[in-house]
């Protein structure tokens, strides 16, 4: 049996599906688990999509540096590429996009507990600085962001964001009263700090 890769900070990597991406390097790397394997939920920023959290659950990704994708190459994606869901939207539409929930979080095929996790990590993103542009490239699909917004669209888009991360987690700890109680302190012992704090207020007594 093939051993399984265990990715590290600063890894290069290739998404398999997806070599248009280009290059990826791991920006963080967490354990978890999907149906009792384990796996990792890995933050890889491509040099032509931007920020991507995506788990060795679904994808099994290929060092960069790996001979069997030594070969792989696309041509350098543009602003208008038609790999950002943005591709031929409308400004108003285009802001609609970017202060929506990615489908990790929304999606009704994945489990209360999935859902639940995704929608945490998603608080990992602050509204200033390089985070600022990190949630915006994850959002866009844009390497560079800026090159189709300015700065203070995208601080907009991002407290719309954050209404609706908000109002979400509501919905998503309510649908996770199926989840075990040990499972349900993992996820949330997991979650960066901003997340721990938004369930915090959700559980304050009102």
């Amino acid at each position: 049996m093939t051993p399984i890769t265990r990715f590290q900070l600063g890894d290069r990597v290739i998404h398999p599906a997806k070599p248009e991406w280009g290059v990826g390097i791991i920006s963080s790397a967490a354990m978890s688990d999907h149906e009792g394997k384990s796996c990792q939920r890995l933050g890889i920023r491509f040099d032509r999509v931007g920020l991507k959290t995506i788990s060795t659950a679904f994808v099994d990704f290929s060092l960069a540096s790996d001979s069997r994708v030594g070969s792989v190459e696309a041509p350098k994606a543009s602003v208008n590429d038609s790999i950002s869901p943005l591709a031929g939207l409308t400004e108003k539409e285009a802001g609609q996009h970017m202060s929506s929930l990615p489908e990790s979080a929304t999606d009704p095929f994945a489990s209360p507990a999935e859902r639940l996790r995704a929608t945490l990590a998603l608080f990992r993103f602050e509204p200033a600085g390089g985070s600022l542009i990190d949630w915006a490239a994850a959002q866009s699909a844009l390497a560079d962001p800026l090159s189709r917004f300015n700065r203070p669209q995208l601080e907009e888009f991002f407290h719309g964001f954050s209404r609706n991360l908000q109002a979400h987690l509501s919905k998503v700890v309510r649908d996770a009263n199926t989840v075990g109680r040990d499972e349900l302190v993992q996820i949330a012992q997991s979650a960066p700090p901003r997340g721990q704090q938004a369930l915090q207020r959700l559980h304050r007594p009102r």
